[in-house]
């Protein structure tokens, strides 16, 4: 277990910086090195995070560094950390892991060639269990709330893996359906994103998010607060109701351009959220 500690040790630095740091992750590090990180309560970890009557400092400690990296805000390495404890659930969760699901993880992240060794163990790691990958895709959701499109390309990512050992057309096991079904939940993306992500499609995650800033919402915004303010808007900015102002031809123009936008920015979030 010599390698989790130094693993655990660097990931727990970088994500913290500076000198404590360093220290935290050596202390941490420590402790995973000796299988005393955290000894097992009566229960498990946590009541979502069952041991099964088993230790599992491995497990807890790749946890703690996602956990840290949200706190901290240190998105980076809590997506490095996500993304690859995903991956390796995803290719497990149907079976043994084998050569086509590893080849299309490298072929998809293109990882250092220095650090190319580290991230094979990590995903070796992650794939000893398959119940907890639900924890990670929520500390994704909650660390990239304000920015869903990279969570996006992840789920599409795991539609990839999923498939690497299928003929084309063939059905995903029920597994991995039901795993890209929980983490798509726990990512808190739209209906839309399931929809491009399962067909491959790409690139309309930041459209919707410049939606959200055109009609001047949070992503968070309810349906009904979402409707109501596309109306809002149309209402006053509508040409028929500024021609009753008077206006100059060009803020009439104006006018029409931004009831356009409004209208196209209500479409894309209409058909995101499937309204």
């Amino acid at each position: 277990m010599a390698f989790w500690g130094k693993m655990f040790g660097s990931v727990a630095g970088f994500a913290v910086g500076g000198p404590m740091g360093a220290l935290m992750g050596a202390a941490l590090g420590h402790a995973a090195d000796r299988g005393s990180l955290l000894e097992t309560p009566a229960g498990g970890w946590h009541e979502h995070w069952r041991t099964k009557g088993q230790p599992d400092p491995n497990g807890a400690a790749f946890m703690a560094a996602a956990k840290m990296s949200t706190l901290l805000g240190k998105t980076d390495q809590l997506y490095a950390i996500g993304l690859v404890a995903l991956c390796a659930k995803m290719a497990k969760i149907d079976g043994p892991v084998n050569k086509a699901e590893i080849s299309t993880f490298k072929s998809l992240f293109q990882f250092p060639a220095d650090n190319s060794r580290e991230v094979g163990m990590l995903f070796d790691r992650a794939r000893d269990r398959t119940d907890d990958f639900e924890m990670y895709a929520r500390e994704l959701g909650k660390g990239f709330a304000k920015d869903r499109a990279p969570l996006e390309n992840l789920l599409m990512a795991l539609f990839v893996i999923a498939r690497a050992d299928l003929p084309p057309g063939a059905a995903l096991h029920p597994a991995e359906t039901a795993f890209l079904k929980k983490v798509h939940a726990a990512f808190g993306l739209p209906p839309g994103a399931w929809d491009r992500a399962e067909t491959g499609r790409s690139g309309s995650a930041s459209n919707e998010n410049d939606a959200y800033v055109e009609l001047g919402l949070a992503r968070s915004a309810s349906d009904l607060e979402v409707r109501t303010r596309w109306r809002v808007l149309i209402r006053e900015h509508h040409p028929d109701v500024l021609g009753q102002k008077n206006l100059s031809p060009e803020a009439m123009a104006k006018a029409a351009d931004r009831v356009a936008r409004i209208n196209a920015a209500w479409d894309r979030i209409k058909r995101d959220r499937k309204l």
